[in-house]
């Protein structure tokens, strides 16, 4: 048995637990897990918020990974014992639809894509997979990343979901010099938008409601900051954004960012709000041929692209580091905003 940290209901607090954990067959790799991250979709699931993805209890969340190789299966090649590696938002796929061929394990076309928790476990040591609030974890090798020696391993816990999901989506629409790209949101992802926007040359701008947050919008790399509350700010950059990605997760109004995009824009949402947005007006979309589309994490190849990025570029997370006794009251400080800009909870406070 495996020590961790679960949810037993939606109403209550997160405790230790002990869970079933598979030994490692000859194509897994199994690590002691050294940090994890803590995504604002572990709060969903914990507390059964997304009614199109029921949470299964006991729920072990955690899908941003850092840890250090322990054992490895008689027909791994790509890792050993004392390696730095790291886990993200999936664990197993199909492997061999059309996206699967093309390295989108997150959007295999048979529905297949195995998620680090609260996915039925296909090897059935329990229920549902279980997450990195935990000692450790056994994982295919195909799913499995390097870690670059140089990161800050703590800092880059959150980069394997906060990091991806904004990594993806600027690649491949295209945040490149001369594009203008606007960033929706201060938070754990919001913050790594504007990192990696301004990393690529992009004219980063970020959207806050917040006054408090445009100095540090601009220490972290945007161009300008426009508080969304403001309508004349807004006004000012009408029908003049390439690209905006919305990393909110909360039920809101898109057309005014919308109303943003120069023609054949592009408003990507990668937030995964506990309601529905509201419909957007078509005549947002029709006037100026924009278009409104969603991005998700990133496939595993692309992940190691984005790690080995990182290094090059020494790009991380802003972290507050905690231990996981405090992992309920960093849960009510997430929902108030009350983090810069991610929590990453330090592992070795499990065995105390």
């Amino acid at each position: 048995m495996t020590r961790a940290f679960a949810a037993t209901s939606s109403t209550t607090p997160l405790a230790q637990a002990n869970i079933a954990r598979r030994e490692a067959g000859p194509t897994d790799v199994e690590l002691d897990i050294l940090f994890c991250g803590v995504c604002h979709s572990d709060l969903h699931t914990a507390r059964n918020e997304w009614s199109a993805w029921p949470t299964v209890y006991p729920c072990v969340p955690g899908h941003e990974i850092v840890g250090r190789v322990t054992k490895v299966g008689s027909k791994v090649t790509g890792f050993k014992p004392g390696d730095l590696a790291a886990v993200g938002c999936m664990v197993d796929s199909c492997g061999t639809c059309p996206s699967c061929k093309d390295n989108l394990e997150q959007y295999c076309d048979n529905g297949a894509t195995v998620f680090t928790y609260n996915s039925p476990d296909p090897h059935k040591t329990a229920p549902m997979t279980y997450g990195g609030y935990s000692d450790k974890i056994v994982v295919n090798e195909k799913f499995v990343l390097h870690v670059p020696k140089k990161l800050d391993l703590a800092a880059t816990a959150p980069l394997l979901c906060a990091g991806i999901t904004l990594y993806s989506p600027l690649k491949h629409w295209g945040a490149t010099p001369g594009k203008k790209v606007g960033i929706v949101g201060l938070g754990g992802l919001g913050h790594m938008g504007v990192k990696f926007s301004h990393a690529f040359g992009a004219h980063t701008v970020l959207f806050t409601t917040s006054q408090s947050k445009v100095e540090d919008g601009k220490r972290l790399g945007a161009d300008e900051v426009v508080v969304s509350k403001d309508a004349q700010q807004m006004k000012k950059h009408e029908r003049s954004f390439d690209l905006i990605v919305s990393t909110v997760a909360v039920s809101h109004n898109l057309d005014p960012f919308l109303s943003l995009l120069n023609r054949d824009g592009t408003l990507v949402l990668v937030g995964a709000p506990e309601h529905p947005h509201p419909s957007p007006s078509v005549f947002s979309l029709i006037l100026a041929r924009r278009s409104l589309a969603g991005s998700g994490i990133g496939g595993i190849a692309e992940t190691q692209q984005m790690l080995d990025y990182c290094a090059e570029k020494n790009i991380v997370s802003d972290i507050e580091l905690i231990p996981i006794q405090q992992i309920n009251e960093a849960y009510a400080r997430m929902i108030k905003g009350d983090v810069k800009y991610r929590f990453v909870i330090d592992m070795a406070s499990l065995k105390k």
